[in-house]
């Protein structure tokens, strides 16, 4: 079977994703091997692949893969997010390409609409991650809505309130005037924004003089409840105890003291408005000032307001200043720059506003949540977010679960005339418990509550619904798959998602839902931004992909994406997965081009011990790197493996020269690191190597026989002092290229090489591998240094390259100095290391070994150069 002069990825990732769907590689059932499970961070059911899903998902696949290889039962849920707000707003927007309102539908109606879009959209970023590669149970994909996760859900919240976790309330929330429902805080983006700021007099009301508040909201002062000053500031002491006006519609309020406003902020005095602030709000509850909502839910005046109403709040903004400035209110109006919050749906700015909500308890459901973590049977990788999680769970509040949208659960709750409620599942069983309340109540007369509960309410019992666990708690899925092993996210959804998925665990299953949280970087720019459609600085995924290969894109991203830390993205990345990929196909060319001649004898075993050895090692490095989660070490490791030890030193050992055959022994072992360089690779790059392992070089493989499924390599017997000793060798090789470069000698053109005697390594072992990759002659022994000659020197070895033609004193003496300075500076960076007591007091026993060998290597190199320079007379 010929082989194509490049590597292909259109052709090979079609070909071989639909082989592994339609071999059922990917799908899972419980059985009598060790089981790891991941469950998708469930995207959106709106969403398209983005660089983060890029990202997130290569680490699951790279992971999921590489359990496949060990033998292991590898299951990877996946599924969508039906994400209540930003799914509404997609099918509101449907609706008005049709020309229909929302307001002109039944809420049956509706709800018809969204699933429609749902079948016709929902599925896209699924379809999108098959092109990446990733490697999940297809029919085990789940939606957060689907009925049994829906009913999940609704029981879940029926538990909880009859713990008296959950209750209903008034309180603070981020509400969104353009969805017109409460939002999460992971769903507001603080941006920085251009403000001005307005500076607005408010006249004491006993006549003797005003005080000025300096505000970004003047729209707003209709609400104000106090002015707060700080009781120390001295500016202030006669308004203690006294009263002031509000501009324009002259009502009375209280100045009030507290230490809570900074005095060398702004004029030092604040405007209080309770019901427009989180802040202001637990002061106004503090000094028990009055509650004023001036705003309704879609961002207008309400009658509150007594002036501009119906106005929308930033109209109003514009509005009321010169109102102000008309009446002599206004002192002055400065630029200003603040973080402002946006709904991450609609894009509005977030309005902080008093709403009658649905609130569940959180801080008994935490405690056990951070004691997983810090105890370690939930493992943070990396570990510095272990502080951040403490925070957040020792600091915990109430959670807003309700959402005032048609997109969701419903939430069960069923209001009787009288306006007491009932929690129930149906209707039926709510007229049940509602006859208790008020016997002569009627079931038509029931209405439930119109709000659907937060998508994080369903989400937060992922791990356990996507096995069934709460329609059957002890079926033989939710007992072999859970709990997971690794999740993958990302850091900012680490409380609003990962914490509370814990929290779940522990209150349903009484352990934990995953072993491992490995927490991603952002991906920004080489500039680093984050990257974002919005700012025009992020490549389509499906683009690089189409012009790099999946395998490109997936080694491009995991290069230099540490855990926790953000990856500066630039496409040069993809470019390197690509050249990657390209060295592999060429090494295997090379390998599948050469011509065996049976009859020759094994000429390259030192080659081939050393090569097995390296490999050992690095299996080792390698399986470290994993188990500490440093996927992008792993991955860096198995490459310098590839390209460095396999393709540029063991094949150039070995190859055989031109148009020569080569013996079978030889030709055996190759292949054998090349299956064994496949499967270590397959995670990373599933493609390429997938299609190379059923190349006829491999022999005849079954169906069944592929890389996915290839038990991945076991460690073996490393030589360490083959390894040491073949690296020096490696250096000679290296100085010798550097002579022919200096000196312009051609390749083609052989050498002499001499060493002096007593060497510390027998080269004579690896005179074959010096003379072909050196393009040497002959290797001798000098007893004294070689006359016209150039050299050099690899650890205390003394190397010499005749070169027949005179050597220039003056130059060769600068090269020997040159080389002494260095070797100096060298050697008193070690010596001050050794002379450290912290150092030599803290350092392992082999770390100081290792710096007392470079020691005793530099002074044998400065021995060697001081006789050279004084050979030379310099």
């Amino acid at each position: 079977m010929s082989i194509s002069k490049t590597y292909l990825p259109k052709e090979t990732e079609e070909k071989w994703y639909s082989y592994w769907l339609e071999h059922n590689f990917f799908k899972s059932v419980p059985d009598e091997r060790e089981p790891y499970t991941i469950v998708i961070p469930p995207p959106n059911v709106t969403g398209v692949l983005h660089m983060g899903h890029m990202l997130n998902n290569t680490i699951q696949d790279v992971l999921i893969r590489r359990a496949r290889m060990k033998g292991k039962n590898a299951c990877w849920v996946p599924g969508t997010d039906h994400a209540s707000i930003a799914t509404e707003a997609k099918v509101v927007a449907m609706l008005k390409e049709r020309g229909i309102s929302k307001k002109d539908l039944t809420r049956t109606e509706f709800l018809s609409y969204a699933w429609e879009w749902k079948e016709k959209y929902g599925g896209i970023i699924l379809e999108q991650l098959k092109k990446l590669g990733a490697s999940c149970d297809w029919d085990r994909t789940r939606f957060t809505m689907e009925d049994d996760l829906s009913e999940a859900v609704i029981d879940t919240f029926i538990h909880l309130y009859k713990k008296g976790q959950i209750y209903r309330g008034v309180r603070m929330v981020n509400w969104d005037p353009q969805g017109k429902t409460a939002v999460s805080d992971e769903e507001v983006i603080r941006k920085e924004v251009n403000q001005k700021l307005y500076y607005i007099r408010y006249n004491i009301n006993d006549g003797s003089g005003y005080l000025t508040v300096a505000t970004t909201r003047p729209e707003t002062i209709m609400a104000d409840a106090a002015i707060c000053v700080n009781p120390n500031d001295e500016r202030y002491l006669h308004l203690h105890g006294k009263t002031v006006l509000i501009p324009l519609i002259n009502r009375e309020i209280p100045v009030i003291l507290d230490e809570y406003v900074t005095m060398d902020f702004g004029t030092g005095c604040l405007k209080v408005t309770p019901a427009h602030d989180l802040n202001d709000y637990e002061l106004g509850q503090k000094h028990n000032l009055p509650v004023i909502d001036i705003l309704n839910d879609d961002g207008t005046l309400n009658e509150n307001a007594q002036i501009l109403i119906g106005e929308d709040r930033f109209a109003a903004r514009k509005k009321i200043a010169v109102l102000l400035e008309t009446d002599g209110y206004l002192d002055k109006v400065e630029d200003y720059k603040s973080q402002i919050g946006f709904s991450e749906r609609t894009d509005a700015v977030i309005e902080p506003k008093l709403s009658m909500q649905w609130f569940c308890k959180m801080e008994d459901m935490a405690k056990p949540a951070l004691d997983y973590v810090l105890k370690g049977d939930i493992k943070l990788i990396p570990d510095k977010f272990i502080n951040t999680y403490k925070y957040w769970m020792e600091n915990v509040k109430d959670w807003c679960i309700s959402r005032q949208l048609w997109w969701g659960q419903r939430i069960p709750a069923w209001y009787l005339p009288n306006g007491q409620f009932v929690i129930a599942k149906t209707l039926e069983e709510a007229f049940e418990a509602a006859k208790a309340i008020l016997p002569q109540v009627k079931a038509e007369e029931l209405r439930q509550d119109e709000d659907v509960l937060d998508t994080w309410f369903s989400s937060w019992l992922w791990p356990i619904s996507v096995f069934d666990g709460f329609k059957d708690p002890n079926n033989a899925d939710i007992n072999y798959y859970y709990p997971t092993n690794d999740l993958v996210t990302a850091p900012e959804i680490l409380f609003f998602w990962v914490a509370r998925m814990i929290m779940a665990g522990h209150e349903f299953r009484g352990e934990v839902p995953f072993k491992n949280v490995y927490l991603t970087g952002i991906v920004r720019d080489k500039i680093g931004r984050k990257m974002s459609k919005s700012l025009g600085n992020s490549p389509d995924p499906l683009d690089l992909i189409d012009k790099y290969g999946a395998d490109g894109v997936r080694v491009g991203m995991l290069r230099s994406s540490p855990a926790g830390n953000d990856l500066m993205f630039d496409e040069s990345h993809c470019e390197w997965g690509r050249n990657f990929f390209n060295k592999v196909w060429n090494a295997f060319r090379l390998v599948k081009g050469w011509e065996v001649d049976d009859q020759l004898a094994n000429t390259n075993e030192t080659s081939i011990k050393w090569f097995e050895s390296r490999f050992n090692e690095a299996l080792i490095e390698i399986e470290s790197n994993f188990a500490q989660y440093r996927i992008s070490e792993a991955l860096m490791t198995t490459y310098k493996l590839v390209w460095d030890d396999f393709c540029a030193w063991y094949l150039e050992m070995i190859k055989p020269v031109y148009e020569h055959p080569i013996d079978r022994e030889t030709l055996n072992s190759t292949i054998a690191f090349f299956e064994n360089i496949l499967k270590i690779l397959h995670p990373f790059m599933p493609f390429i190597t997938e299609e190379l392992w059923h190349d006829e070089l491999f022999g005849e493989r079954s169906a069944d026989d592929c890389c996915i499924v290839a038990l991945l390599p076991s460690n073996g017997q490393i030589n360490t002092q083959l390894l040491t000793e073949v690296e020096i060798v490696k250096q000679i090789i290296t100085q010798i290229r550097n002579v022919r470069n200096n000196k312009q000698i051609s390749p083609k053109e052989k050498l002499e090489l001499s060493v002096k005697e007593n060497p510390s390594v027998n080269y004579n072992n690896y005179e074959q591998i010096i003379k072909k990759l050196g393009n040497i002659g002959s290797l001798q022994t000098a007893k004294d240094k070689v006359a016209g000659a150039v050299s050099f020197m690899v650890t205390t070895d003394e190397f010499y390259i005749p070169l027949n033609e005179s050597i220039d004193p003056q130059a060769e003496c600068e090269r020997l100095q040159k080389e002494k300075e260095y070797l100096l500076g060298f050697l008193k960076s070690v010596n001050s290391k050794l002379g450290n007591e912290k150092f030599m007091a803290n350092a392992k026993p082999d770390v100081i070994e290792i710096e007392l060998k470079k020691k005793a290597d530099a002074e044998a190199k400065l021995k060697t150069l001081e006789e050279s320079l004084s050979a030379l007379a310099c």
